[in-house]
């Protein structure tokens, strides 16, 4: 495959503010561009994939959230199993070329299935944030939650990745006393998963984007809705309200990458207004799996469940427009995989 020079330069936007810029990798593929991601990488247990995730080339990695298995509210203690990943070898190796983001979830965010009443959760941001290496004076550092935007431009296309906070402003949820599942979807309208000023944000950033692709990453699945644990189903009005701001935006290949459940799979649906089919993408766990895993109701589902470890991958043909989802197991093995032309 020929290879061309391609300067790729991600800055990030919030409310306005800019940052300096930062250059990423300068020799990729001119028309494909690489993405991986995965959660649930619990510090106790080895990680068998970095070597795969490094081998194959991304531009960067994105933590889908429980990056460690901290579910304390002594940051102290949260800030040492950070600094414990950090020095995993594989990890390092693949941060020496990968640019690293992120978003958290319940067990590095302090509290498990929490939310925003856990106590924590300020010195707890500022511990993720040194973790992705977030500069001290960066406006992220300024505001509640770890929400934010990156842009890859080259000049083949433009990606947005849109990375939410699925745990600082969300309200309680509501257990379900009737069945042996441990939540139920709150009654609709009450309630929020993401918060006021979030979603405020989310409207800015699709309504005024110009990228051929927008990268939606949350730490807990948006289209399965029927397993009873963490999800946006959970939030019923909340789920209306993004597939709304879907349609009133149109912004361009908007897919969702989510984490939490240690099994991994892609589901699908066509939205009325929406001139392609939503795919949320789930990849979990990177330590990890629901090893006996035996079945549970998704009818967005495309293909089978994967509960063995892995990571996800997301190729973008800049040119066709095509991108290609992978689920990706140890020593490269590839299960399933989804196609989907934008």
């Amino acid at each position: 495959m020929n290879k061309s020079i391609l300067v790729l330069i991600v800055f990030a936007l919030l409310s306005g503010c800019t940052t300096k810029k930062k250059s990423l990798k300068t020799t990729v593929p001119e028309s494909q561009i690489t993405i991986a991601f995965g959660s649930c990488n619990k510090q106790n247990l080895e990680n068998f994939l970095w070597d795969d995730i490094k081998e194959a080339d991304p531009l960067l990695w994105i933590w889908g959230g429980d990056i460690v298995y901290a579910d304390t509210d002594d940051v102290s203690k949260i800030r040492e199993l950070y600094n414990a990943q950090n020095k995993v070898t594989g990890y390092k190796k693949l941060k020496k070329n990968t640019q690293v983001i992120g978003t958290w979830d319940d067990h590095d965010y302090g509290l498990n299935d929490g939310g925003s009443e856990f106590v924590s959760k300020r010195q707890s941001q500022q511990a993720f944030l040194d973790f992705i290496d977030v500069p001290a004076d960066h406006p992220r550092r300024m505001q509640e939650g770890v929400y934010f935007a990156y842009h890859y431009n080259s000049d083949l296309g433009k990606i947005k990745i849109l990375v939410l906070d699925t745990r600082y402003f969300r309200s309680a949820l509501t257990r379900d006393k009737e069945t042996d599942k441990p939540y139920k979807p709150n009654p609709y309208g009450q309630g929020t998963l993401l918060g006021e000023t979030q979603w405020k944000w989310l409207a800015n950033e699709l309504n005024n984007s110009d990228a051929d692709f927008n990268l939606v990453v949350s730490s807990i699945q948006f289209l399965s809705n029927e397993h009873g644990f963490e999800c946006w189903g959970n939030f019923p009005h909340e789920v209306d309200r993004f597939k709304k701001l879907l349609v009133d935006s149109q912004a361009k290949g908007v897919l969702i990458l989510s984490g939490d459940r240690h099994i991994s799979e892609f589901s699908k649906v066509e939205i009325p207004g929406l001139s392609y089919p939503l795919i949320d993408f789930t990849s979990s766990g990177l330590t990890h799996a629901y090893s006996d895993f035996s079945g549970e109701p998704n009818p967005y589902r495309i293909g089978g469940v994967i509960s063995k470890e892995s990571f996800g991958l997301v190729k973008f043909n800049l040119i066709t427009r095509e991108v290609i989802l992978q689920i990706v197991e140890n020593d490269g093995i590839v299960p399933l995989e989804l196609r989907q032309n934008y």
